[in-house]
């Protein structure tokens, strides 16, 4: 079973950062970006990267972020 925990405070998004757990991102009610590393954050905006090449740049009060854990 999976358990979605919801990343809200900055030392959320730095342990997942530190650990390197992948996160999911919806907007609106929709998957916009899943199986992602948070690469960097700041008050406005969340930089996750899925890819080499491939890096989002989230607006951090529009987008809702989950991590996925595995029980």
């Amino acid at each position: 079973m999976s358990i979605n925990r919801r990343l809200n405070t900055d030392s959320d998004f730095e342990e997942v950062m530190e650990l390197q757990q992948r996160i999911r991102v919806f907007q609106d009610n929709q998957l916009i970006d899943s199986s992602s590393l948070v690469v960097r954050f700041d008050d406005s905006i969340i930089v996750t990267q899925s890819g080499v090449s491939d890096i989002a740049y989230h607006n951090r009060k529009a987008c809702e972020f989950f991590l996925l854990r595995k029980s």
